[in-house]
């Protein structure tokens, strides 16, 4: 089990050693990712043409999508109301009108790649057995980026120590949506270590849906990749709605898209107060997608 989970874990840790000392080497990383996420995601669509009785699958993975994007975002929006309560936070923002066709064009680019890998595999006659083992390539390959992002991402260990708010609004997400998780995996009849794989996406769909895919099957990558999906439209809509009265509830309600997709509807509707707490609860949550979805679907192997 170990083994296999350090196997994931290297490239990652290995990536996260490396420091880039010059932008365009920076801009070379982030946009090899993108690529390769765009990738892995057609493949992901080839996956689920090559599902045997994909009418059927396609329900089960609405199902297990409603299922577990309910729970855990339900359980989110119970403790997070909570926390702007006992801990207000002041806002400047300006409400800017924020265009919602640019915010969801990269969301839509992705959801696209995988109905092109679907149509694809549908429609040519092809040997898809060669589709998991190029995955699992790319996946360490992107795990390797990923670790690079997030080392030179700007963000010191001090600078996220000493800003409690972004440590706290982290925490609340982890420990609201792990039992969310559960009770999901409990009302579909599955494993619970499943389950707690599920509930540890925190908003990064596409990173989620590969790292599901690649341990459970296209269904749960499938699952998981609407799940996380979801959750970053209905932040976009809600955040600009909430973050006046409910500026924590609306960070954390983001998840780990705080720190890049929804920071700039953060920042115009909530101030420049509320970036530093987002930037901090974004990179947490974005650490910890990879570190805990693997670590828990390890417990299966």
């Amino acid at each position: 089990m170990f083994s296999g989970m350090l196997l994931i874990f290297l490239p990652l840790i290995v990536g996260y050693l490396i420091p880039l000392k010059r932008p365009q080497h920076v801009h070379w990383v982030n946009t090899l990712t993108v690529r390769l996420v765009i990738v892995i995601l057609l493949l992901m669509g080839l996956s689920l043409a090559a599902l045997d009785n994909l009418g059927s699958n396609i329900s089960t993975i609405g199902v297990y999508a409603a299922t577990f994007f309910v729970c855990i975002g339900g359980a989110n929006l119970l403790a997070l109301p909570i926390l702007d309560k006992i801990w207000p936070t002041d806002t400047q923002g300006h409400q800017h009108k924020l265009k919602l066709r640019t915010m969801m064009s990269e969301s839509g680019k992705l959801i696209a790649a995988v109905f092109v890998g679907l149509a694809v595999g549908l429609i040519v006659e092809m040997d898809l057995s060669w589709v998991d083992t190029a995955s699992e390539i790319i996946l360490l390959l992107l795990l390797f980026l990923i670790g690079i992002q997030l080392r030179n991402s700007g963000m010191t260990l001090k600078q996220i120590v000493l800003n409690k708010k972004g440590v706290v609004i982290a925490a609340l997400i982890v420990i609201t949506s792990l039992p969310g998780g559960l009770l999901a995996a409990w009302l579909l009849d599955l494993p619970y270590h499943h389950g707690l794989a599920m509930a540890s996406g925190f908003g990064w769909y596409s990173l989620a849906g590969i790292l599901m895919g690649d341990g459970l099957g296209p269904v749960y990558g499938g699952a998981s990749f609407i799940v996380e999906l979801a959750r970053e439209l209905v932040a976009i809509m809600l955040i600009p709605m909430i973050i006046s009265r409910y500026p924590l509830t609306a960070i954390g309600y983001g998840g780990a898209t705080a720190m890049d997709f929804t920071l700039p509807i953060i920042q115009s509707t909530g101030g420049i107060r509320c970036v530093p707490i987002a930037i901090v609860s974004g990179f947490i949550l974005s650490l910890l997608v990879p570190v805990l979805m693997l670590f828990f679907l390890s417990l299966g192997a």
